[in-house]
């Protein structure tokens, strides 16, 4: 598997697993080449064979320590296959090397699959949106504290349900 930065001639493959991934709250093909071509926008894929297995993009806003994980897709073929830990492994190593100290994402509270991922990776879940989706499911807030030292553990306990 490969893992890599993604360009404009991705766009096509993006939207389509962008579509099959996701029933609702979908980026749209402008959102997409939006993200492509903006600074601060870190927008990776992951491939095998050049077959797109799923991507990962994080927002960045200039003079913050603190980045967003916007959005993460995997394939429906590739999942269990470690695509999507591979993605968020790379996204903080970049974050990290970036000099950001905290990585965050929100993931719907039906989505136990993505809070396992999250929280083997060392993320800790602080909190909480209602009503965030547009189906009206609410959001967790998980993050990650980065630090230079790769092997180190976020400080503190997560929070409980």
């Amino acid at each position: 598997m490969q893992i890599r930065p993604a360009v404009a001639a991705d766009l096509d493959a993006l939207l389509q697993l962008e579509l099959a991934a996701f029933s609702g709250d979908r980026l749209s093909r402008r959102q997409l080449r939006h993200h492509l071509m903006t600074p601060g926008r870190w927008l990776l894929l992951a491939l095998e064979g050049g077959d797109l297995l799923g991507y990962a993009l994080l927002l960045r806003r200039e003079r913050s320590s603190v980045g967003r994980i916007y959005s993460i897709a995997v394939a429906a073929a590739a999942r269990g296959r470690g695509v999507g830990a591979a993605l968020m492994r790379a996204l903080a190593e970049r974050a990290s090397q970036a000099g950001l100290r905290e990585l965050r994402l929100e993931v719907r509270d039906d989505n136990t699959a993505a809070q396992q991922l999250y929280r083997r990776l060392g993320y800790q879940r602080f909190g909480r949106r209602e009503r965030y989706y547009d189906d009206g499911m609410d959001a967790q807030r998980w993050r990650l504290p980065l630090s230079s030292d790769p092997d180190s553990a976020p400080a503190g306990p997560p929070l409980r349900d």
